[in-house]
């Protein structure tokens, strides 16, 4: 029985998808990373709508908090990518991480249920379910790109190269379906009196559940590399070292090829070659948040835009052409029809006291209703409309968004697929997590970015966009110098350098220091 099991274990673990050099278990990372994906971007494409509507935040408060939230989401990869090189590994960090995900789901959409509390508990249960879902989802970042990396063998780098288009793909997938669905759910389906906010954070909560067991499912089939130390510990305490012999030995001592060779009389050469390589990366991420600056922008003042914008798009009759059938035999039996008020037919009300009188008038060919609070009573009053006009509100369509999403995801394709390659390439084995958070550090610093300049610049919104753009175009020249005289690094060329691929120093452990102090006993005695 063990024989037949390990032959079955040493199959799913080698075998392969149609005969190619792609592993079987990265069909179950790639529909793990779709489902994982449209439950986060489903939340965020209703989640300023729900600050302004629901919360009834103002504009720029709702932009803040979005914004906030969305760079907590990746400062957390650190903290993964500690966790998982560190402690637990890539694939335990992944499952409970993943848990912690599903319950901020959980949370969040508790809080958007009107009965539960007033509007101090909705906002606690907003935060909270929030916060869990940044650290959640944080979390795994670094470690589900790195981790399908890991499953092709070294050899495969083209396969590989190929994986991470794909996985891109699936995050863009998961994210289209969801920016069309929850919002669908939110405006069309009716629940507790209003928008079901609840429906539209508690699809994507089932939808986190799912990636959860499919990436489970595939346990069986992952080649899973153990943590190998406290990475981030080891690296931060290689580079005090360094910065510090430096400064006290500048004036005496011989001079130093690089400053972090400082630290050799610790740490193994190949570690502080290892953080040279790191560290080169690291320089060349430092002008790309302002790419995600303008890009993020996309959940917050773009759905404000939007907002404004003439919403008759013929593009949503074959979104609906799609999707009604689904709709209609999953969630809901009718599909509601979706209606304009004209402007001509909406009253105007006018509150003077908690009393109100309604008078009516009718001209010789429109109605109007004028809803009036009068203090006195008992009196005759004239009412005088005159002709007035009545500008379109909209009026600018919103099919005029198209070309910036049309070019913003060009940029996107051509700069996010190759950063999450070559951060990869780039890394050294032990640093891959790593690696990675690094790269979505470029994420959380653009949004911290876009928080600055939408609390405290005060600047019009078209002013503001003309600012990212022109500040995006400097770093592109930035970059593109930077990038010119970088060079690639050869990890094959490392192991060659170094063939002793320990980067840690052994710390000693009490049990270690009583040995050695009866080992020095028994040589003291018998010499």
């Amino acid at each position: 029985m063990i024989l037949i099991i390990h032959l079955i274990f040493g199959y799913c673990l080698h075998s392969k998808l149609c005969g190619t050099n792609y592993p079987v278990c990265i069909s179950f990372i790639v529909v793990n990373e779709f489902c994982e994906r449209f439950s986060y971007y489903g939340m965020k494409a209703v989640l300023t709508l729900y600050f302004i509507n629901y919360l009834h935040w103002n504009q720029n408060l709702s932009t803040a908090v979005y914004h906030a939230f969305s760079s907590l989401c990746y400062f957390t990869p650190i903290l993964g990518a500690l966790i998982a090189d560190s402690w637990l590994g890539k694939f335990k960090t992944i499952v409970y991480l993943s848990v912690v995900y599903v319950l901020g789901h959980v949370v969040k959409s508790v809080g958007a249920i009107p009965s539960v509390g007033d509007s101090t508990i909705h906002i606690a249960l907003s935060m909270m379910g929030l916060i869990l879902i940044a650290f959640g989802t944080g979390g795994i970042k670094p470690c589900v790109a790195a981790f399908g990396g890991d499953q092709f063998d070294e050899e495969h780098t083209n396969e590989r190269r190929k994986f991470f288009s794909i996985f891109y793909m699936s995050i863009n997938a998961g994210s289209l379906l969801s920016t069309v669905i929850t919002p669908i759910l939110r405006g069309n389906v009716q629940c507790f009196g209003g928008d079901c906010y609840a429906l539209a954070f508690g699809v994507p909560a089932i939808l986190m559940v799912i990636a959860l067991v499919v990436f489970i499912s595939g346990s069986g089939m992952y080649k899973k590399s153990p943590p190998e130390g406290n990475v981030l510990l080891d690296v931060c305490r290689c580079l005090g070292l360094a910065i510090k012999n430096r400064w006290m030995s500048s004036k005496y001592d011989s001079k130093r090829k690089h400053w972090l060779d400082w630290a050799e009389e610790k740490y193994p050469k190949r570690l502080i070659h290892e953080i040279k390589m790191v560290l080169r990366v690291l320089v060349l991420f430092i002008p790309l948040p302002m790419f995600w600056a303008l890009f993020d922008q996309q959940g917050s003042r773009w759905t404000l835009q939007a907002t404004r914008m003439n919403m008759a798009f013929m593009l949503n009759a074959l979104l609906i052409l799609m999707f009604v059938p689904i709709f209609d035999v999953v969630i809901i039996s009718q599909y509601p029809q979706i209606s304009f008020t004209s402007a001509l037919s909406k009253s105007f009300t006018y509150a003077i006291s908690h009393r109100y009188t309604s008078v009516r008038c009718t001209s010789g060919s429109q109605d109007f209703s004028i809803n009036l609070g009068l203090l006195d009573s008992g009196a005759s009053y004239t009412v005088i409309l005159k002709g007035v006009s009545h500008p379109t509100a909209n009026n600018v369509h919103i099919a005029w968004q198209i070309p910036q999403y049309a070019l913003m995801t060009a940029g996107e394709v051509m700069f996010s697929i190759p950063g999450i390659e070559f951060s990869y390439s780039q890394a050294p084995a032990n640093m891959k997590s790593l690696l990675q958070a690094g790269w979505l550090l470029t994420v959380a610093f653009g949004n911290v970015i876009v928080l600055i300049v939408a609390e405290g610049a005060g600047l019009d919104q078209w002013m503001e966009f003309l600012l990212f753009a022109g500040l995006l175009v400097a770093v592109c020249i930035i970059f593109s110098i930077m990038a010119y005289f970088y060079t690639y690094v050869d990890l094959g060329e490392l192991d060659k350098l170094f063939p002793d691929k320990t980067t840690f120093i052994k710390r000693s452990t009490p049990g270690n220091h009583f040995t050695l102090i009866l080992l020095l006993w028994y040589v003291n005695k018998n010499v």
